[in-house]
């Protein structure tokens, strides 16, 4: 074999490893964009595609899945003023792979920076508290406005999620505060509250009790039983007059009879009393 045609062998195993590097396999979720001597040509894919050598090139490869994107927004200022950093995650999806290569250079990172942007811009629309407690209200508004943004790069924005909400540490530590004293004050309305309905209680007890002595009376018994299984060395303190502990009709216990009995003889025998103050004098004057 001469050296011409070992050459000529040569040439024609490089051309065809040219030719053969034309073939391009893409998997069910990519799209290639086609550039023919600079020029847009189509969209290939997915499956075995040819693209000429040397004339043509595909410049990218997109994926048609949708994307998760993570971004932080730093040092956005609420309605109130109030410093907040808000960590979010966004879910768009190239849904025209034409306009993704032809309209913006990199749509991946433009859709990001958008994404923070107008969420900090969202954000400075609302209030602390209702950022707290209405994240889906404000990933929707903000979702809207970068669906809007990204129309003309084909790009479709699913859903923007505000996983956290993160404030100040002196900010948290005011916000600690002002939750216990709120649960404080809760508390005592709850308490107050109580004392009232008690109170009222105690007055509707008060007028049936006042139209029925007899319930009174058994309510004193029951009182003093009460007492009585304190303990046994319970020393239980009765009044003397009875009437002001609630009995009426016949007197409970005989005190009150006991009491006017010795009232009654003191007042009937006042000489028994002078004779005996006088002849205690007289002893003592006598020991003298």
């Amino acid at each position: 074999m001469s050296g011409l045609e070992i050459f000529l062998i040569f040439i024609v195993i490089i051309v065809i490893l040219i030719l053969l590097s034309g073939l391009h396999i893409l998997k069910e979720w990519e799209r290639a964009p086609v550039l023919t001597l600079g020029r847009f040509s189509g969209i290939k894919g997915p499956g075995i595609i040819y693209v000429t050598p040397i004339i043509s090139k595909i410049p990218v490869v997109i994926s048609t899945r949708i994307q998760a994107v993570a971004f932080k927004t730093e040092a956005t200022f609420t309605k109130d003023n109030v410093p907040i950093n808000a960590d979010s995650v966004m879910y768009y999806q190239v849904i025209d792979p034409q306009k993704a290569v032809l309209n913006i250079e990199n749509f991946a990172g433009s859709t990001s920076l958008s994404a923070q942007t107008t969420l900090r811009e969202v954000l400075g629309k609302y209030a602390f508290d209702e950022i707290l407690s209405e994240r889906e209200k404000i990933g929707e508004s903000a979702r809207e406005i970068i669906d809007e943004k990204t129309e003309h790069w084909g790009v479709k924005v699913s859903a923007v999620e505000i996983r956290d909400v993160i404030v100040p540490q002196a900010l948290q530590e005011a916000m600690s505060r002002q939750a216990s004293a709120e649960r404080e004050r809760r508390s005592r309305v709850t308490l107050a509250l109580a004392e009232v309905e008690a109170a009222q209680k105690m007055v509707e007890a008060a007028q049936q009790y006042t139209n029925d002595p007899t319930a009174l009376q058994l309510r004193w018994m029951n009182i003093l039983y009460e007492i009585g299984l304190e303990g046994k060395g319970t020393l239980m303190m009765m009044p003397m007059n009875v009437i002001t502990a609630g009995v009426t009709g016949p007197q409970m216990l005989g005190l009150s009879e006991f009491a006017m009995n010795q009232a009654q003889g003191k007042s009937q025998n006042p000489r028994a009393n002078v004779s005996r103050s006088s002849s205690s004098q007289d002893t003592g004057n006598s020991t003298s």
